[in-house]
């Protein structure tokens, strides 16, 4: 029992190991401006000679948010809905992909580059520019027979499937570090389980339900998490795009985007904490 206790110890100390240095990072670099942002959402702040004067206004920047803001409202919701519904697609998506380019093919290494290329390429001010020049849309699901089926469908089915086919280009470049993700879960199985599996008569669909998604459900749950989190600090998205553009509003400089920060910022975690109670593993 106590070699355990110590294995388990050791284990613990050097995922902490792991984590340190980005605990390091946010308590120097980070955790002062995270909770003054929080101090200024109750503030109301203003710039004079003498210096930087604050008002205690409570909840008002809040209540203003959803009340008297005639975007901020359609911004969020918007947002938020793109996160819960694009979240599991790539997560399916690279999922699916990371199966294929397991197995032993062709030019394997090729596959892989090519799927995570967009990573590389994507990123910071070049996907703002395609985005900001509709270069997601470079695919037009509109002529295909299948999207317009699903438009003569009621709204509350086709709507999913819908958004599917209008945001596939962004799918497929929010999903390559995903698709690393799994490709280390599946890399860790070993091959004789399938081995095993296939002697006792198991075809592709059992062992894919009853050992390969069970062997790498903690990886999904990494993977989740990452892409909520990926999605939500998308700086293009129409909610980070209206707390930088209140920043600096004259009236209100700091303290209406610090509340609209935080409002985003906590609709964020409980969308991961449900994910969390969703995929944890269950004893």
């Amino acid at each position: 029992m106590s070699n355990k206790i110590k294995v388990k110890t050791k284990r613990a100390l050097i995922g902490y190991l792991f984590f340190s240095p980005w605990l390091i990072g946010f308590i120097v670099f980070t955790a002062y401006p995270f909770f003054y942002s929080l101090y200024l959402s109750f503030f109301k702040v203003r710039f004079t000679v003498s210096g930087v004067e604050s008002t205690f206004v409570g909840l008002e920047f809040y209540k203003y948010a959803f009340r008297g803001d005639l975007t901020f409202p359609i911004n969020f919701t918007n947002t938020i809905i793109n996160i819960v519904l694009s979240t599991p697609l790539i997560v399916i998506f690279a999922l699916i992909v990371s199966i294929l380019l397991n197995n032993k093919i062709k030019f394997r290494a090729f596959f892989r580059l090519l799927y995570f290329l967009p990573v590389v390429i994507i990123s910071g001010p070049v996907v703002s520019e395609l985005v900001a020049n509709n270069a997601s849309k470079i695919v037009d699901p509109g002529k295909y027979f299948i999207y317009q089926f699903f438009t003569t469908l009621p709204d509350r089915i086709s709507f999913p499937f819908l958004y599917m086919f209008d945001n596939l280009v962004l799918i497929l470049w929010f999903s390559g570090v995903q698709i690393l993700f799994f490709l280390a879960g599946l890399q860790k199985i070993s091959p004789s389980i399938y081995e095993a599996a296939k002697i006792d008569g198991a075809n592709s669909w059992v062992i894919f339900w009853k050992i390969t998604l069970p062997l790498i459900r903690p990886f999904i749950l990494i993977t989740t998490i990452y892409t909520i989190v990926d999605l939500a600090s998308f700086a293009n998205n129409s909610v980070n795009t209206s707390i930088t553009q209140h920043m600096f509003d004259i009236d209100k400089p700091y303290s209406y985007s610090a509340a609209l920060s935080w409002i985003y910022f906590v609709s964020v975690m409980i969308i991961i904490g449900i994910a969390f109670l969703l995929l944890r593993k269950k004893d």
